[in-house]
C-alpha cells in the first residue's frame, strides 16, 4: 500500500504565497512611480499597463487556475464569454456617449 503525501499541497501553498508576493510588488511599483513625481507621463503609464496585464495573468494562471488544458476548458470558455461581454458593454457605452455628444452639442 502506497503512503499518500502532501507535497503537492506544499507547493501550491508555496507558490500561492511567491505570487503574492510578486503581486505586492507590481502593486507598490506603480504607487511608487505615482507618487515619485520626476518620471515622464508616458513612461508612467507604460509602466502601469505592463504591471496591470502581469498581474492579471499571474492571478488567472496561479489564483484562478486558468490554462488551456482540457479540464479548464469550461473555465476558459467562461472567461473569454466574459471578456467579450465587458467589451460590448464597455465600446457600446462610449458609442452612446460619443453618439449623444455629437448630436446633443452641436
Amino acid at each position: 500500500m502506497k503512503r499518500h503525501t502532501s507535497t503537492i499541497n506544499y507547493h501550491s501553498y508555496r507558490t500561492n504565497i511567491i505570487v503574492f508576493f510578486i503581486s505586492l510588488i507590481l502593486t507598490i511599483i506603480p504607487f511608487y512611480m505615482v507618487i515619485n513625481c520626476n518620471i515622464h507621463k508616458k513612461t508612467l503609464i507604460l509602466v502601469l499597463i505592463i504591471c496591470a496585464i502581469i498581474q492579471i495573468l499571474l492571478h488567472l494562471i496561479f489564483f484562478l487556475h486558468i490554462n488551456i488544458s482540457y479540464e479548464h476548458q469550461w473555465n476558459l470558455i467562461a472567461l473569454v464569454f466574459t471578456i467579450l461581454i465587458i467589451t460590448i458593454f464597455c465600446v457600446g457605452s462610449l458609442w452612446i456617449m460619443n453618439y449623444l455628444k455629437h448630436n446633443l452639442m452641436n
